[in-house]
């Protein structure tokens, strides 16, 4: 029977560090130990606010929504759909508790596919009807009526196509692509 020798360690130890090396003096895991207690403190703190936040929330006056899509006029075959599947996705979002706790209120406008007409009804949406957000517009034209009023009253609109590109705007979600990145 042949006798294995050990295969040859060499750099094993190399890797282990000495423990003089690793920093584990006694002041040194006193400090670590009081950094971790004061992090695991200030994160049960945050926890307890966040948790109040939410219970805060919780109950509080719905959360009001605006729809800006044509029911009337030339566009309305194609932006009725998109009316309804709004008001399908708030009542299945209320349906579920809400957002935090609160509903979502939607409230409807109908711009009757008139391109002026879309800018006077984001401006009530905003500032009449108190809405926190908007979902709408179909065409580039209704976005570009709609967008000074978006962005003189910071308010946010949630475009649901496809767009021409070369428009940027901090108070527009474009969805859709832009063409140049329509692959």
């Amino acid at each position: 029977m042949e006798k294995k020798e050990p295969q040859e360690t060499k750099g094993v130890q190399d890797d282990v560090a000495a423990p003089e090396a690793i920093g584990s003096s006694r002041r040194e895991f006193l400090g670590q130990t009081g950094r971790v207690a004061a992090g695991v403190g200030v994160a049960a703190l945050l926890g307890n606010l966040g948790h109040y936040a939410l219970s805060y929330a919780a109950g509080g006056p719905p959360i009001k929504i605006g729809i800006l899509h044509s029911l009337s006029g030339t566009m309305a075959i194609s932006e009725v759909s998109l009316r309804d599947v709004v008001l399908m996705a708030v009542e299945e979002i209320n349906k579920a508790g809400g957002v935090m706790g609160r509903q979502i209120e939607p409230v409807v406008v109908d711009p009757a596919s008139n391109w002026d007409l879309f800018a006077e009804k984001a401006k009530q949406l905003l500032l009449q009807d108190k809405v926190s957000v908007v979902f709408g517009c179909w065409t580039s034209v209704s976005r570009k009526s709609v967008l000074p009023v978006f962005e003189k009253n910071n308010g946010m609109l949630f475009y649901p196509v496809q767009y021409e590109g070369e428009e940027c705007s901090k108070n527009v979600f474009y969805t859709g692509a832009a063409v140049n990145r329509n692959t």
